[in-house]
């Protein structure tokens, strides 16, 4: 038996075939017909008059009715999903309804399909029940999912910060960058301007004394042509006036005229200002300048830890959300690695300790590095000082005290790598602190600890690269002191 249609489809229908709209056409009384059962009543009537008001339509053709056409379009589609999904809940051989499910084939069936040879071995549950047991094994395989996409979105977002923690990176680095330059630049102004100045007061001091002796020359050829004029006047006088008045040639033209004076050299001494003048500026540049021989790499920085603009000041302070490396780690030594490793030759560097009251410095292995803010079993050799008591350890031991005579404000490391030696020593008393002994077969890096607030450690310049006469000097004390 036929639903009657509801006021929806009703609305869907056309008046003249009353069947779903096909290609729906709108005239000017604002009623819709298909535009096949339009065009045929139009040719039956005679007239172009719409079938429900009569209303005459001067058009040749009306307009297509667009938003009719894709409603009924949206109608009978979802009138065929209904209908397919109806279709679906019923048995295609049996035409029963579908309440049971056959586990071994892994599909609905009837309960005339239950009974059935095919099936009649199998297992078949009830609808409602078989969902429900194969839902808790999705929802027992849906928790690994959940894992990994907590994992992921954890991942993603670590990924964003850092995004925003490089860029953060890029343009304080930048800064600094420009900074230095510039520093660079204003040295070269300065050098440059006081080139310049110098090379002015020479000439100002050239040219006063061109002008003194030009003044003094000129002072004599006025002297000299004052008497040449009286001479050539006394020349000119008739012979008795002359007679009369002449008393012997002047004392000053009997004399010889003495050679005039040699002029002194007063001239620029351009050598001196233009020869090797770029290499002239570099080495006051370079003496101007700072070698630091260990650079602190920011990025293995505990958080707590704030680094100074030129990478060779570590100080405690406060946490610091922008240490990315850390974003996981709440806990551990608060120490920070040399942004360069070292596999071979003799390194050392000075660090200036002051009055820190707990500190530790060292070398430590690539391998350790994993693993340095729990105290690594191997790869960590350092000494350090704490509660009053300097003490030294290798790898996750504890400070094993070590006999100090005099308060440390300075400490060298001295790291000989070929050798197999990590030595330190009190470079202001030339005093041998203490030496570890390993085969290293990997690389090391330099390696920082501070947990003061109130004093920093700060990396010491050098005039030159670590090697040479210094470092031989203290190879050779520590073989003195191993000897004894």
């Amino acid at each position: 038996m036929a639903t009657r249609p509801s006021q929806f489809e009703e609305n869907l229908l056309c008046p003249v075939c009353r069947d779903i709209y096909r290609d729906p056409v709108l005239l000017l009384c604002s009623h819709s017909f298909c535009w096949a059962c339009l065009d045929q009543y139009w040719e039956l009537s005679g007239s172009q008059i719409c079938p429900v008001c009569r209303t005459d339509f001067c058009m040749d053709r009306p307009p297509c009715n667009r938003a009719l056409k894709n409603l009924c379009e949206i109608f009978l589609q979802e009138r065929s999903k209904t209908a397919s999904a109806e279709a679906e809940l019923f048995c295609s051989v049996h035409g029963e309804k579908l309440q049971l499910f056959c586990v071994e084939d892994e599909h609905l069936v009837c309960s005339v399909c239950a009974n059935d040879d095919m099936h009649v071995e199998h297992t078949c549950r009830p609808v409602d029940e078989a969902a429900v047991a194969f839902k808790e094994v999705l929802k027992t395989s849906l928790k690994p999912l959940q894992e990994n996409h907590k994992i992921l979105k954890l991942e993603k977002f670590i990924c964003n910060q850092r995004v925003k923690h490089i860029k953060n990176q890029a343009e304080q680095t930048e800064a600094h960058i420009k900074k230095e330059f510039e520093q660079l630049r204003q040295f070269l102004h300065d050098e440059e301007a006081a080139r310049i100045t110098a090379l002015k007061e020479e000439e100002e001091q050239k040219r006063k004394l061109l002008e003194e002796q030009m003044m003094r020359i000129n002072s004599e050829l006025l002297s000299l042509e004052e008497r040449m004029r009286i001479t050539e006047e006394e020349i000119e006088t008739d012979n008795i006036s002359f007679l009369l008045t002449y008393k012997g040639p002047p004392e000053s033209s009997q004399c010889t005229s003495p050679c005039p004076e040699k002029l002194p050299e007063v001239l620029i001494n351009v050598a001196k200002h233009l020869g090797n003048l770029k290499f002239k500026v570099w080495q006051k540049m370079k003496a101007a300048a700072q070698y630091i021989p260990v650079v602190l790499d920011p990025n293995t920085a505990h958080p707590c830890l704030h680094l100074s603009d030129n990478l060779s000041n570590v100080r405690f302070g406060q946490w610091s959300r922008q240490a990315l490396g850390y974003t996981d780690k709440h806990e551990g030594y608060t120490s920070v690695l040399g942004s360069e490793g070292f596999s071979s030759g003799i390194h050392y560097w000075d660090v200036e300790v002051g009055d820190n009251t707990t500190w530790a410095l060292g070398v430590i292995s690539e391998s350790a590095i994993q693993t340095r803010d729990n105290l690594p079993s191997s790869g960590l050799w350092r000494l350090g000082f704490h509660n009053g008591t300097y003490g030294q350890s290798c790898s996750g031991e504890l400070l094993t005290s070590l006999p100090v005579k005099q308060k440390v404000q300075r400490v060298r490391v001295q790291l000989d790598w070929d050798e197999g030696q990590v030595s330190f020593f009190n470079p202001l008393t030339d005093t041998h602190l203490h030496t570890f002994k390993h085969t290293f077969s990997e690389k090391v890096f330099p390696y920082f600890c501070n947990v003061c607030p109130s004093q920093a450690l700060q990396i010491l310049p050098v005039e030159m690269a670590p090697a040479g006469l210094e470092v031989k000097n203290l190879s050779a004390l520590t073989s003195k002191i191993e000897s004894k």
